[in-house]
């Protein structure tokens, strides 16, 4: 935890707040901070600052704050991702998070399982939880909003395009004559497919509408790979090979 977010809920007045759960033991005995530390927060959706332990108990840790800064940019490609195995869906929520993409959407394709969709994972109280655990490593106030769209043809004909908004649209598919790498560095969305990728009619289409093809590289990659390739890919050269660890 780079960042201890804070909710409405832990206000005690209009610079005190009282943690009283896993934030409080994490600094209690992960960090075990002193009365007078300073540690990093943020208030969700609002801005960063620092902490400083007041008040130390058995069950909670009392912090006085002051926020100042706003919260990292956003990165510059919103995302539409099919809709990866339940067992990877934690870990590419947190991932979105960690890298600030302000918008993902999760659609169904040829390859997604139907059983998918049932994965409990998709409640709101479950997304929210794996953003977090992303924010509170990136140290980042703001979450990724999560759009779902269960049906491929009508988001794509019928949505992609205004979503798009002017942007361009990547969509990664090995055979693709250029490298997302070498792309334009401006805003964009990128459609990122299932394991063993969209199939030939989801790339015509999406190509008809509005998407460009490109590749990751020369090697197959899991959603959970692929993913990170993609955002990392927009970064500065120095920042890449950071993202990726």
């Amino acid at each position: 935890m780079n960042l201890v977010l804070l909710r409405d809920r832990d206000w005690l007045s209009t610079d005190l707040v009282l943690l009283q759960d896993h934030r409080a033991d994490h600094l209690r005995h992960l960090l075990n901070v002193q009365l007078g530390d300073r540690v990093r927060v943020g208030q969700i959706g609002g801005l960063r600052g620092e902490g400083v332990v007041v008040e130390i108990t058995t069950t909670a840790v009392q912090l006085k704050v002051d926020l100042h800064q706003p919260p990292p940019p956003r990165h510059r490609y919103d995302v539409v991702l099919a809709l990866p195995r339940p067992k990877m869906l934690r870990r590419i929520l947190r991932t979105v998070a960690e890298f600030g993409v302000a918008h993902v959407h999760l659609i169904n394709t040829a390859r997604v399982e139907k059983s998918y969709w049932q994965s409990p994972l998709l409640r709101p109280d479950k997304i929210e939880e794996a953003l977090l655990a992303g924010m509170e490593r990136s140290s980042d106030t703001v979450a990724p909003l999560i759009h779902v769209h269960k049906r491929f043809r009508p988001f794509v004909e019928d949505e992609l395009v205004p979503l798009c908004a002017g942007r361009p649209c990547w969509i990664a598919h090995m055979g693709g004559a250029r490298s997302l790498a070498d792309v334009p560095p401006v805003p964009a969305v990128v459609m990122i497919g299932p394991e063993g990728g969209f199939v030939p009619f989801e790339v015509a289409l999406a190509e008809q509408v509005i998407a460009q093809r490109v590749h990751l590289g020369d090697r197959v990659l899991s959603v959970d790979t692929a993913l990170p390739t993609a955002l990392a890919q927009a970064l500065a050269p120095s920042a890449c090979l950071d993202a990726l660890r």
